[in-house]
Formats: structure tokens, C-alpha cells, sequence
């Protein structure tokens, strides 16, 4: 039983943890770095910490230019050695990124819901990605083509969001509540593939509550903290906290969120001391 156990939880890890190496290098900075990673963080150091998850130098290097190109990074020589630090941009992101993360799951519903519809055209489709992407992580599911429908209050997000892509010409945005239909229960619920999201907190919470703190290794806390916050902030945009009373919040949820909360500062400390080790020069 428990090779069978174990072969499920090395699926289920494999399934959930598909980050990019951008994506990585901005968890571990919001996770280790610190608002100015103290004089930048080393290229070489992350370009060996990214080997660990699987991506070769070459990938590596091309991330961090990429994020230098989006102004996430600014690259600070030093002699032969280049370092990077956040940008301003950069901490507005992991910011924002912190508040819909570690607030997930413990809020109340205020009864006000937010819809965003956009027309964005073909030359601009990047920032249509992006718009997508981020409005997914705010708890938004498509209801149809360019409409998108959260359960909460989100028009600063959204507004700032609009501004932030220049696509607020092309965008509109409407704070209501719904009307009492008897239906409406069950059309949210379609909006969102909840029984999957319950697959994946049943997972999330077999596969970390087996990792023991005080058992690890410095390297190995760090590698779990960051698969553990990398893996738990793909919750905010897969379940939309729908108001208990119109649809039940899907199971393990509270589980995996008191999960996350009590194990991700308690590998804080090793993790840290890998982090200054390896990305330090």
C-alpha cells in the first residue's frame, strides 16, 4: 500500500508542478529574496538552483533575460560576476502576489460580485494573455468569450490591472450582486470545474502532510518550500471561494490551507540558509 501511496503522490507532484523557470526565480525571490535580496541575487546561484528543478543553464540564463526584458529584473555587474535585483515593478508583483496567496481562503464573502468583459484585439493578444492569466489568479472563470465572472469585490485589482496593460479602452467593469434565481447555484458551479479542484487539494495535502520540518536537510526544505508555495498558488486561480450558501466549498480545502499555513514558516529557517549559501556571491 504504501508503494502504491507513494507512486500517487510522485504522479500527483508531477501533474501540479509545471512551473517555468521565470516563474520559479519570482516564487524564490518572493519566498527568500527580500524586497532587495541584499545587494541582488547571483546569476551563477540561480542558474544552480534551477538545474535542481531540471532546467539546463541555457534555459536558465534565457529566463533571467527574459525577466530583464519584461523590467522584473535589473542586472547589477559586479567585476566578472553579475547579480539582479527586484525592480519596483517586480515587488508590486510578488506583492500582489503575497495578498492573493496568503489571504486565500480565510476571507468572507461580502456579497459583491465582479464581472469583466473585454474586446482586446488581435495586435495586442499578449497583453489579452496576460490579462487572462492574472484575472484567473484574482478567482475570475470565463463565463463566455472575453466575459469573466469572481465572486468578490475586485474592481481596484481589475482596474489597476487595466491600467498596468493599457487595455482599459478595450475593457469594462461592473460591481453587482445577483439576483436570487434558484438556478444560479448551479450555473457558477459550471464556471469553475470544482470536483477537480477538490481532486487537487486531496492531493496537495497527501503529498506535503508527509513532509516532516525537523527531518529535512537545509537543501531539501528549501526545494520543498518552494515546490509547497509553488504548488498551493495555483489554488486562488482554480477555486473562486463561491459564498458557502450558493455552492459548499469543495472538500479539503481548509485542510490544504491550514496545511500551507503551518508548514511553510516552519521550513523557513533551512530554507533561508540554502538560499544565502547557494545564491550568494
Amino acid at each position: 500500500m504504501s508503494t502504491i501511496m507513494a507512486r500517487v503522490t510522485t504522479v500527483f507532484e508531477a501533474a501540479v508542478f509545471e512551473a517555468t523557470p521565470q516563474d520559479l526565480v519570482l516564487t524564490m525571490l518572493g519566498a527568500h529574496g527580500g524586497p532587495d535580496a541584499h545587494g541582488g541575487v547571483w546569476s551563477g546561484g540561480l542558474v544552480s538552483v534551477l538545474a535542481d528543478f531540471g532546467f539546463s543553464s541555457a534555459a536558465a540564463r534565457a529566463a533571467l533575460n527574459r525577466l530583464v526584458a519584461r523590467e522584473l529584473l535589473a542586472p547589477v555587474r559586479t567585476g566578472r560576476l553579475v547579480h539582479y535585483l527586484p525592480t519596483g515593478r517586480c515587488r508590486a508583483v510578488l506583492g500582489e502576489g503575497d495578498r492573493r496567496i496568503f489571504g486565500f481562503g480565510r476571507g468572507q464573502h461580502g456579497g459583491r460580485w465582479t464581472v469583466v468583459w473585454h474586446a482586446i484585439p488581435e495586435s495586442r493578444r499578449d497583453a489579452r494573455a496576460q490579462l487572462v492569466r492574472r484575472l484567473r489568479f484574482l478567482g475570475f472563470g470565463p463565463v463566455q468569450d472575453g466575459t469573466w465572472l469572481a465572486a468578490h469585490d475586485r474592481a481596484a485589482e481589475v482596474a489597476t490591472l487595466l491600467h498596468e496593460l493599457d487595455v482599459a479602452s478595450h475593457a469594462g467593469v461592473l460591481i453587482g450582486a445577483p439576483a436570487p434565481l434558484p438556478d444560479f447555484g448551479a450555473f457558477v458551479a459550471r464556471v469553475w470545474n470544482l470536483p477537480q479542484v477538490a481532486a487537487r487539494y486531496a492531493g496537495f495535502v497527501d503529498t506535503f502532510t508527509r513532509r516532516d520540518p525537523a527531518s529535512l536537510t537545509d537543501r531539501d526544505a528549501f526545494h520543498t518550500r518552494i515546490r509547497l508555495v509553488h504548488t498551493y498558488r495555483q489554488f486562488p486561480t482554480m477555486d473562486p471561494e463561491l459564498p458557502t450558501d450558493l455552492v459548499p466549498a469543495p472538500a479539503g480545502r481548509t485542510d490544504a490551507v491550514e496545511l500551507f499555513h503551518r508548514l511553510y514558516p516552519a521550513l523557513a529557517d533551512g530554507a533561508q540558509r540554502y538560499f544565502d549559501e547557494v545564491i550568494r556571491a
